[in-house]
């Protein structure tokens, strides 16, 4: 039997992230977890990941985190986020991608530039989602995520600059001049809160003003029968959340714009699908 906080979301829930694309909990993690994640985070091989000039300018994201330190390996599995994923993905869940995301204590610097995760890494369906876990109360002054109601329903949109992958959508109108403008919405959920937003949702973020961290732990999750297409292959891709490999694939994506980067690799690796640190964990698990 779980615990309330380890319950999956209500019908209410359900249906308004398929309206809005995004939810926001307060309350998931008790404080001395937070505490553990945040010294997790001043570890060596997390340190490491970053240079001291970025984190002092810029918003920098370390990848890859579940495999460098077993709290962010057990966070990615923690119950009370599993049970509100089944509710989104079914019960065959894999890690994409995990980061640690800082935002600059320097006033004034760390904007991130508005985008859809599903156009860094389309996969043959869109279930997929992102979940952030705070370790700092998120709020506007401290350029907490900004997201476009409903801009999930709009499909992928063209993160194209002549033919190259830019990293940022080129749509802008979407934030820039809203039907309603309403529909930007700050997302501020408090120190051991969680955002969940849809692979599609439009999101990005305003230069950090308050001087102080702004951190968040972020796990990207894909339903088991969602197939990777182009983008990177990280240690933990393919990471067994919940459930079983089926071997099934579902493909309704429809055409998609792969992420054209040049070079010798130009959509990435990830027809790996699995990268090593998975792999081993998913055997041990077996």
């Amino acid at each position: 039997m779980t615990s309330g906080i380890e319950q999956g979301l209500t019908e209410r829930e359900i249906k308004q992230y398929g309206e809005d694309g995004f939810l926001v909990f307060d309350d998931i993690l008790s404080a001395e977890e937070v505490g553990e994640l945040r010294l997790a985070c001043e570890e060596p091989q997390i340190v490491e990941l970053r240079s001291q000039k970025d984190y002092e300018t810029k918003t920098v994201h370390a990848l890859g985190i579940t495999a460098l330190h077993p709290a962010f390996l057990k966070l990615a599995k923690h119950p009370a986020i599993v049970a509100k994923l089944k509710s989104l993905l079914g019960e065959d869940i894999e890690l994409q991608h995990s980061k640690l995301a800082t935002k600059p204590p320097t006033k004034g610097l760390g904007i991130f530039a508005w985008h859809q995760d599903i156009a860094f890494y389309p996969h043959t369906n869109t279930d997929l989602l992102s979940v952030m876990v705070m370790l700092d109360d998120a709020t506007p002054e401290n350029g907490c995520m900004q997201m476009v109601k409903g801009s999930h329903r709009l499909g992928l949109l063209n993160h194209l600059v002549n033919g190259r992958f830019a990293a940022e959508c080129q749509e802008r109108q979407y934030w820039e001049q809203p039907e309603n403008p309403g529909d930007i919405v700050c997302i501020t959920p408090k120190s051991g809160g969680i955002s969940i937003h849809h692979g599609l949702t439009l999101h990005g973020s305003d230069a950090n003003a308050s001087g102080k961290p702004r951190r968040g732990i972020v796990f990207s999750y894909r339903a088991g029968d969602a197939y990777q297409l182009a983008d990177t292959l990280f240690d933990d891709t393919g990471l067994l959340i919940c459930g079983s490999k089926k071997g099934i694939v579902r493909c309704d994506a429809g055409v998609v714009t792969l992420p054209y980067r040049g070079g010798n690799s130009p959509y990435g690796s990830s027809w790996n699908q699995v990268g090593g640190f998975a792999a081993a964990q998913n055997e041990a698990n077996e």
